[in-house]
Parts: C-alpha cells; sequence; structure tokens
C-alpha cells in the first residue's frame, strides 16, 4: 500500500480498498476498451494451434497417427488440449471474457450515446473565432435581412445538410448551435455489438450443433442415425432427434491427376463423388454430385468431402474352410501415391482369430534392392504386402479398438520378411494359404472410398448476419465524422447584419475545412451576396471575409476563453 508524507510530516496512509474495491477496479479493467481489443487479439492468436495441429472433431484418426508420430511431444500436445483448440478450457476463458467485456463496453456506451442524441448542442461560445474553422459574412444594409433572420435562413442550411440545429434567441445577438455526425458512434456501437451477436451465434452453433465424420466405400450406404458415424462430436444441448432424416449412397468416385505438367505430374486435381441421396426414407431419390469446397445440403446439415482413398476388397477363409471375413477394407493413405497403410481384423476365424497389417501400393514396382513402392497414384498395378497374425484380437472384452492399428503383443506371426514363411505378396485376383493350416486370404478387388465430414451450425446466418453488419459498422465509424457549427449573428449602427461561424470537430476530421468552405458557399447562395473581386481582377469566394484573429466591427470583443464553452460532452 503506498504512503504518502502530508506537510508537517505526517504519514498519510490511504483506506484499504477492500473486497468490492477489488471487484469494482477489476470489472473497470475488464469492461475497457483496451481490454476488450487485447482479448480479441488473444482470442485469433489462440486459434492458430488449431491450423498447425490437426484437431480431433475434424480427424480423430489423423490424431492418433499424430501422437503415435510423435511420442515424445505429441501427449504433451494432448494434455494441452492443443488438438481440441476450439473446445479447451482456455480458449473458452478467452472467448468468456471477450464475451463479458464487449458487453461491459457496449452498454455503457450505447446510454450515453442515447443521452447525447436527445441533448441539445453545446451552447455558443463567446470566442468563435478561436474555433479551428472560423470565418465571417456581411450582409448589407439594403439586403433587409435582420439578425433573427439571418439566424433562421442559416438554420435552413444547416438543417438541409443534415444537422441537428437549435436556435438561441438573444435580441441583440441571437444565434444557434448545430451538431451531426451521431451515425459515427452509431456504427462503432453497431460494429462491438455485431462482435457480441458472432461469438453468441458461435456459441449457438456450438450448444446445438453436431459433427460427425464417415467413410463412405463405393456402393456403401450411408442413414443419418448416431450409429452411421465412425465419429460423432455433439453440442451440449444436442438431441438425437434433431437429426435430419437423410440417406446417402456412394456410387462412385472419380480422382483426376494431372498427366500434362512436368512439375505437377500425378498431382490431383479433381475430385468427383457422384452420390444417391434421399431426404427421407420414403422420399425419391436424387443423383448429386459432391466435390471440394462443393458440399451438399440436407436441410441445415451439410456434408464435405475431407479425403479419400483405395480399399481393397479380400476375402479370408479360416482354417475350418469357412468364410469369416469378405468386403473392402480401408487403407489410410501415406504419400502423395497413396502408399497406404491397412489392418484387417478377422475375429470370426477359427480356429484363432486372425490379424492382418502391412500396405496397399497402387502401382507396384520394385527397386534395386527388391524392396516394393509405389511409383504413381492411379491404380495401374495394385499389390498388398501383408503381415499375418493369430490369436486373441481382445475383441471380445468390449473394449474400444482403433480399427486402423493392430495391437500384436499378444498375437503369434505367422508371416513376416523376417520369417521362414516370408510375407505375404497378392497382386489383384490372387490367394494366399497361410502357414500351419490357418486358413487363406485372397485380394478380390478394389474400391475407392470418400471421408465426410458431416455438420450442423445452427447459428451459421447468423454469423454472416453480424459480420457483415460489423464491417459496415467499421465502414460507418471511419468515414462518418463527428461536427458542431455554431452561427451568431448582429446588426451593425450603419444597419449590415454581421454573422460569424465557427466549427468544431469531435477527434481528427481533415475534411473540416472543406465542410467550412461548403457551408459559407451555401450561406452566401442563401443570401445572394456576390464574391469579393481581388486586385487582380479575379474572383474570391471569400465574401466580405476578414481578417481570422479580427473579427468585424459589431462583435463583441469579451476576453472569455471558448475552450471552455466547447468541451466535448
Amino acid at each position: 500500500m503506498p504512503v504518502h508524507t502530508a506537510p508537517g510530516n505526517r504519514t498519510v496512509v490511504p483506506p484499504p480498498l477492500g473486497l468490492p474495491g477489488m471487484l469494482r477496479w477489476a470489472w473497470t479493467q475488464l469492461t475497457s476498451m483496451r481490454t476488450a481489443l487485447f482479448l480479441l487479439l488473444l482470442l485469433a492468436v489462440a486459434a492458430v494451434p488449431g491450423s498447425l495441429f490437426p484437431q480431433r472433431p475434424a480427424n480423430p484418426a489423423v490424431v492418433a497417427q499424430h501422437i503415435k508420430n510423435n511420442p515424445d511431444y505429441g501427449r504433451i500436445l494432448d494434455s494441452l488440449q492443443l488438438y481440441d483448440v476450439y473446445s479447451s478450457a482456455w480458449f473458452s476463458s478467452i472467448y468468456i471474457l471477450l464475451f463479458i467485456s464487449l458487453i461491459g463496453c457496449v452498454v455503457p456506451r450505447a446510454i450515453a450515446h442515447y443521452r447525447a442524441v436527445r441533448s441539445q448542442p453545446p451552447r455558443t461560445p463567446k470566442r468563435l473565432s478561436r474555433l479551428p474553422e472560423y470565418g465571417t459574412l456581411v450582409l448589407p444594409a439594403e439586403a433587409g435581412v435582420p439578425a433573427s433572420g439571418a439566424i433562421a435562413d442559416a438554420a435552413a442550411v444547416l438543417k438541409k445538410r443534415g444537422y441537428r440545429v437549435e436556435i438561441r434567441d438573444d435580441a441583440a445577438r441571437p444565434s444557434l448551435g448545430a451538431e451531426r455526425g451521431f451515425l459515427k458512434e452509431v456504427g462503432n456501437l453497431v460494429f462491438h455489438s455485431s462482435l457480441i451477436g458472432v461469438l453468441v451465434c458461435v456459441a449457438i452453433g456450438g450448444m446445438f450443433g453436431h459433427r460427425g465424420q464417415k467413410i463412405l466405400v463405393e456402393g456403401d450406404t450411408f442413414v443419418n442415425t448416431l450409429v452411421g458415424y465412425d465419429n460423432f462430436a455433439p453440442g451440449t444441448n444436442f438431441q438425437s432427434t434433431q437429426l435430419d432424416p437423410f440417406t446417402v449412397t456412394l456410387d462412385n468416385f472419380d480422382v483426376r491427376f494431372d498427366r500434362e505438367s512436368t512439375k505437377q505430374f500425378g498431382q490431383p486435381i479433381d475430385f468427383t463423388a457422384a452420390l444417391t441421396t434421399r431426404d427421407g426414407l420414403n422420399a425419391p431419390p436424387r443423383q448429386q454430385i459432391l466435390k471440394v469446397n462443393e458440399p451438399v445440403y440436407f436441410g441445415e446439415t451439410g456434408m464435405f468431402l475431407v479425403g479419400n482413398g483405395y480399399a481393397p476388397v479380400i476375402t479370408v477363409k479360416d482354417g475350418n474352410g469357412q468364410t469369416a471375413f469378405s468386403g473392402p477394407v480401408v487403407s489410410i493413405p501415406t504419400d502423395a501415391v497413396f502408399t497406404s497403410t491397412i489392418v484387417a481384423k478377422v475375429p470370426d476365424a477359427g480356429p484363432s482369430q486372425l490379424g492382418f497389417a502391412g500396405f496397399f501400393l497402387p502401382s507396384a514396382v520394385k527397386n534395386a534392392e527388391g524392396v516394393a513402392y509405389s511409383f504413381d497414384p492411379d491404380p495401374l498395378n495394385p499389390q498388398l504386402n501383408l503381415n499375418s497374425y493369430y490369436g486373441d484380437l481382445g475383441l471380445d472384452d468390449g473394449k474400444p479398438q482403433n480399427v486402423y492399428n493392430l495391437d500384436v503383443q499378444k498375437l503369434t506371426q505367422l508371416n513376416g520378411r523376417g520369417l521362414p514363411a516370408g510375407g505375404i505378396v497378392l497382386n489383384a485376383g490372387q490367394t494366399y494359404t497361410l502357414p500351419e493350416g490357418k486358413g487363406s486370404i485372397s485380394f478380390d478387388g478394389l474400391k475407392r472410398y470418400i471421408g465426410v465430414d458431416i455438420r450442423t451450425v445452427p447459428g451459421q446466418a447468423g454469423v454472416l448476419t453480424f459480420s457483415l453488419l460489423a464491417v459496415a459498422g467499421l465502414i460507418t465509424s471511419l468515414y462518418m465524422n463527428r461536427r458542431r457549427v455554431w452561427v451568431r449573428a448582429g446588426n451593425n449602427a450603419d444597419g449590415r447584419t454581421m454573422v460569424e461561424y465557427g466549427l468544431l470537430a469531435r477527434g481528427e476530421d481533415h475534411r473540416l475545412p472543406a465542410e467550412a468552405a461548403a457551408l459559407r458557399s451555401l450561406l452566401a447562395g442563401q443570401w445572394r451576396l456576390a464574391p469579393r473581386t481581388d486586385p487582380s481582377g479575379q474572383a474570391d469566394n471569400d465574401v466580405a471575409d476578414t481578417p481570422r484573429a479580427q473579427p468585424p466591427a459589431g462583435f463583441d470583443q469579451s476576453t472569455a476563453a471558448p475552450h471552455e464553452q466547447t468541451k466535448e460532452n
């Protein structure tokens, strides 16, 4: 606590702030515009890790693979919630603090602006000549315009230019005060209120929306139910009854690769998924096309194409000669030529459960060392290279497992490059008999699959609307200026009417001189005053002007300081 020394060497100790004072100080700091801008910048910085690291809601398989590939710091990143940035505790804290800060900023400013709009312009300063823009006009006696009439005419001119005018009647020296530019603060309030609206809409989307992922192999059908998703992330207030009843069948998926460019040869340039969709179980089918950045919508639910790959079709027969598995198995691409890892688990095989792990090559060739690799992403020579295992796969105890990983710690290996039987190498249409009478595996064909992201964001339209309002409010606040104008008139002894005017801007306004010139021209036109001619014979726009620091005769040379009369409200 600071200690002050008063005259007479008396020590003055200020009273303790106390809990109410501390809370009041904290609220003042939180609701200041500086804090709101800092939190807005901090929120933008906090969102950066969401683009640097894979996010679990978007693709949990990629996150699991990233943690597996980076065991040193992968778990640390996971503990810091960097794989779930937008739902993390620290991101939500910044979000909520920004929401509170913006409300604390906007509400008092809106109340103050409402009072300013309803209040009258400030009283006329005694010395208009001290204002940034000042000028005078002299109406000849033959014009027959008294001081009160000049003020009335000036009020009519200012009202046409959008000023809010108040006439101050004074028998000797009537005047007026005018003000405009309230839209500047309105734009400011609209901008900050729109930011609050964006935050509210994002919160609504997080509470009532949902997001899920699904892998669709050619020929498969997806029904929009909870059990149909591979991964599903509901909002906090989501109900399963909110799911739109639609079905999607992947008829065909085509990928077009670059075959002309030398530098980009083999790079994908187009992905096209042909779908058959139904908006309900009894609705007629529709043919639709799904592409990257061209989603398919079912009401408020959008389906987005986020990935693709190959799904080799295999058939596994067990040691009893029974078909234990037959169908496509999804492989995970690892490079640009679609070299893919593949895992197949066959828990229904007997007498022992079987597991296969290896990689799939779309266009297999061998290098000088005899190691197979893929040279092209198109399936020119598809090949499976597998190791086989038998034993308990651990699926019977009900614990969830990653379908793309095979835990071999409790399994016995049958095939492998280092074993006498060697590894399994299968080209399309070939069959391999497993050692020890465990069965056989055949490579029957090849299909493609797509990975889709299905999400509903209820507040999405509101985010767009409030974002547009925020831009409109920001533009308005930047290009509108708050200005005040005062005009005073007086009658001279020789019958002339002397008019002086002054302009003042709230804040910086580089267009204030142009506004002063425009008002002078309009007032001169109102009273049909001819421009003065300078000695060279050229017309001068300054009509009967006098030096800026010397008001014409007939005006009171008061010594009152105008700065006290024109303080900002």
